[in-house]
């Protein structure tokens, strides 16, 4: 059934306006279709019924086979009727109800027919439907009337078998290539829709040939084209073009910027504005390439069109990302924008006010933003709050001001992620900005008095207990954190409690009074939160009011150190202990550390479902306890300790081939050791005594000391070989392995799964893989990367610069750097801004041994696309920052 059209009338709220459509049932609507049979057709109503089908079929309904048959027939009887209107409509439902190939011939002489009609409008028509859905066969008999219709002197047939050209050509190209002079014929028509399509077809006949689409390009920009819309296909053309030939060298001229400045002298608008928007996306653009077009979107700012009004601010908004300087001179106009009626408008040009305006403007833009921030959205409200922050780290003597903006804004009405992001934007300039840190803490703190997002009362409150103390007055602080721990729910209670402990550990003075709020939560009785007089506990124990007397050093740790554990991974350890009780207290070293975890899949035998009775299933387990549980049961692998890492799978075989191979690397303190991962794809063979010959030659630090063959590996049935070998202590070696696949093959009666006695032994060539230095290296996040920074001891901290040649772009640098080190990106760094020159990475792990290291990459890349990087590692041990850089140095 589909749903009713309902518009409500804003004075009558009760009262509605209901689709025509309301209430169509496809039945009903089939059985209309009987009309389409009647002796003497009455046009009207057989229009009204195609109608009805038309918005069935485009509503999503689905005709069966014989329903869509006998619509399909019934609608071909109506060729008969002479009433204009009526034919439009069956040329529709014909194209939508898309026959088969038998039907088409039905219809087929009818449509041919009619394509060499007299009457234009049955022409264009009959060439559209005819080249919808016929195949190509019958293309090639009609061919010669479409090659004909691309040069009629009829626009409205011409342009029929020019867009009928486009589609075709990505079902038969071959046939359509074929009528390239008909039409760079129709690109001289002066005809403006046909010169349009005729370019849009001509260019996609061209486009994988550069050199064909530069003549072409070479040849209209001489002024041979007229129509406004051909225009601007021209010059995102020419734009492609001098985006893949480049600057001239010896002249430093590009080839056909000329003809697109002249582009911004056209009398067509549209034509105007992309010629302007095509030189500002120009790569490597200069000022002076840049003034024209941007004087001209000047212009287009004050037009009376609000679309020409938006497409300007929007390019300067772009603009002002990468040449700001050269924006100014717009600036007058755009805050005229501000009072615009379109908020979208408003919004692109206070965004890009913020961007180029000076420190002068800064307390005039803070005036006009606040009467505006009322009548937009919370979409718009972001970027206006974004580009408010970026600002602030530009002109940071108007922080006061502009934290006050962001302050008061706060307060006002808004949902999650609004109120998010200006939190983030505050605690940003927080961190940046030295002078506006007890400011912006007070304005956070009187934000979680009203705040109804739990969420961001947590975050706010935790890291008010990293920054707070470090202020002049950090007992200001205390009477907002308690009061969460009164008013406020379970969590945010829990989380209040954690941040009163951590002003008590590192401020000596406040911690009488603290001990005195923390015996208060003692006496909490909500049963829901007990989770507050257990915290309460054990910060008073740790603080050194009980029984358990920790070192000031001992309590710092606990309290500020990077829970260097995955979460999700400390979860599923826990609840797996809890299952399973032993005698032994739980180890927290027995957590894996790898970030992503990545169960075993075993293939389950076809056709057997889930029993609904027993036990339920046990909890899922990480791929390192997998792993390192199916290691601890062979013996010749016992005495290597500790498993550190363990790999993702490396397929050694293609996909669909006899043998799929793909192996897992685990490093050991002074071993590693290859797990292969086998299965047979053959139903016809058994392997048996299967093993992987390993050649280490170019891997030399490496000896193998151990094998565990597999005896059998049946169809479909996955198993594992290992392949163990040693490597020198506090090395991070690497090297290329390659593996032969050896095993003895035995055929197998499928009927009855035996297997014969005798077997043959062969061997399967495998892929190389590489052990490398990211393999010694976990990807383990950081909740807070500075505090972190700022705990490691600066004596370890190794900083270096690096070039990187040239890149496209800086994602491409930073991804490569990532992935060479192995660690993991944190608080978001991984993301380069778009067209961005510089960037800063933050990356955190651990190295072999459960050294803690902390990565800052700082990148940037000059106007030759070279790139340069300073690298800066902190670790628990120097040498292990030596090695990173000695990683780098030879990546």
């Amino acid at each position: 059934m589909a749903q009713p059209l309902v518009k409500k009338d804003d004075d009558r709220d009760e009262e509605a306006d209901y689709s025509p459509f309301l209430g169509i049932e496809k039945g009903a609507v089939l059985q209309d279709a009987r009309v389409f049979n009647d002796p003497q057709l009455d046009a009207r109503r057989c229009s009204q019924v195609i109608t009805k089908l038309l918005y069935l079929l485009n509503q999503g309904d689905s005709f069966t086979k014989v329903e869509a048959t006998e619509v399909f027939f019934a609608v071909t009887k109506l060729f008969q009727s002479k009433d204009n209107g009526l034919r439009r409509m069956v040329y529709l439902i014909i194209k939508d109800l898309s026959p088969s190939a038998d039907e088409v011939i039905i219809v087929t002489s009818s449509l041919m027919k009619d394509m060499n009609s007299r009457t234009d409008m049955y022409r264009a028509n009959a060439i559209r439907v005819l080249c919808r859905i016929t195949d190509g066969t019958l293309l090639t008999q009609i061919e010669r009337y479409l090659k004909q219709a691309i040069v009629d002197k009829n626009p409205v047939v011409a342009s029929a078998a020019l867009v009928s050209g486009i589609h075709l050509l990505q079902t038969t190209p071959e046939i359509v290539k074929r009528w390239s002079n008909e039409v760079q014929e129709a690109v001289q028509s002066r005809a403006a829709l046909v010169q349009f399509h005729a370019l849009a077809l001509l260019h996609q006949i061209r486009q994988n040939d550069r050199l064909a689409v530069s003549k072409l390009v070479t040849s209209l920009t001489k002024g041979t084209v007229r129509s406004p819309l051909a225009q601007c296909l021209l010059i995102r053309y020419t734009s492609q073009v001098i985006r893949e030939t480049g600057v001239n060298s010896q002249t430093g001229d590009r080839p056909f910027y000329d003809y697109l400045e002249s582009c911004l002298r056209h009398k067509a608008e549209m034509v105007i504005f992309e010629a302007a928007k095509a030189i500002t996306e120009l790569s490597n653009v200069t000022t002076r390439e840049l003034t024209p077009a941007i004087t001209v979107l000047q212009l287009l700012l004050s037009s009376s069109k609000p679309v020409l009004r938006f497409a300007a601010v929007r390019t300067l908004n772009k603009v002002a990302m990468t040449h700001p300087m050269a924006v100014t001179n717009c600036n007058i106009d755009m805050e005229s924008l501000i009072s615009d009626q379109n908020r979208s408008i408003a919004t692109l040009a206070i965004t890009t006010l913020l961007k180029t305006g000076n420190e002068s403007s800064v307390d005039r833009l803070m005036k006009q933003i606040t009467n505006f921030m009322s009548d937009i959205a919370d979409e718009f409200k972001i970027v206006v709050v974004e580009a408010i922050r970026s600002l602030c780290l530009k002109f940071p003597l108007k922080y006061r001001s502009l934290m006050n903006f962001l302050s008061n804004i706060l307060r006002e009405e808004g949902g999650f992620e609004y109120k998010k992001a200006i939190v983030d934007s505050i605690v940003i300039l927080i961190r940046d900005i030295p002078d506006a840190k007890e400011s912006g803490l007070l304005h956070l703190c009187e934000f979680i008095e009203d705040c109804e997002f739990t969420y961001l009362s947590t975050q706010i409150l935790h890291f008010l207990g990293n920054e707070g103390p470090k202020t002049s007055d950090p007992s200001k602080y205390i009477r907002y954190i308690y009061n969460r721990v009164i008013l406020e729910n379970a969590t945010v209670r829990a989380s209040a409690v954690s941040t009163l402990a951590k002003f008590g550990a590192l401020v000596d003075s406040l911690k009488p009074r603290i001990f005195i709020l923390l015996r208060r939560c003692l006496f909490d009785n909500d049963d829901e939160v007990s989770v507050v007089r257990d915290r309460a506990t054990l910060y008073l124990n740790s603080l050194g009011d009980g029984s358990v007397a920790e070192t000031d050093k001992d309590v710092k740790e606990f309290l500020f150190g990077s829970l260097d554990i995955p979460l999700t991974n400390m979860e599923t350890t826990l609840r797996n202990y809890a299952q399973n009780p032993t005698e032994e207290p739980f180890d927290i070293d027995s957590v894996p550390r790898e970030v992503k975890s990545l169960p075993l899949v075993e293939k389950k035998a076809p056709g057997k479902k889930p029993t609904p009775l027993g036990p339920p299933p046990p909890a899922p387990t990480s791929a390192s306890d997998a792993y390192e549980r199916i290691l601890s049961t062979i013996p010749e692998f016992a005495n290597f300790g500790k498993l550190f890492k363990s790999s993702v799978p490396v397929e050694l075989t293609e996909a669909e081939t006899e043998y799929a191979v793909n192996v897992v690397k685990h490093i050991f303190d002074h071993h590693v050791v290859f797990q292969y991962n086998c299965t047979n794809t053959i139903p016809e063979q058994l392997l048996e005594n299967v093993t992987v010959i390993v050649d280490a030659s170019e891997a030399e630090e490496f000896s193998e000391v151990g094998v565990k063959p597999l005896k059998s590996l049946p169809y479909d049935t996955p198993a594992q070989t290992f392949v163990a070998f040693e490597r020198p202590e506090g090395v991070p070696s690497v090297g290329k392995f390659s593996n032969t696949l050896r095993f003895t093959v035995k055929e197998v009666d499928t009927s009855t799964g035996e297997a014969e006695d005798d077997g043959v032994e062969d061997e399967y060539q495998l892929e190389d893989f590489e052990v490398v230095a990211a393999d010694y290296i976990l990807k383990v996040g950081v909740s807070n990367f500075r505090n972190a920074w700022e705990s490691m001891d600066p004596d370890t901290e190794r900083v270096d610069e690096y070039g990187l040649g040239p890149r496209e772009s800086l994602v491409e640098a930073v991804n490569a750097v990532i992935s060479l080190l192995g660690l993991q990106p944190c608080e978001g760094t991984e993301t380069v801004p778009n067209n961005s020159r510089s960037h800063t990475c933050l990356l955190s792990g651990v190295y072999i041994g459960n050294v803690k290291v902390l990565v800052r990459l700082s990148f940037g890349m000059d106007s030759s696309k070279e790139v340069a990087m300073k690298l800066a590692v902190r670790s628990d041990d120097v040498n292990v920052s030596e090695a990173l850089h000695e990683i780098v140095a030879s990546g």
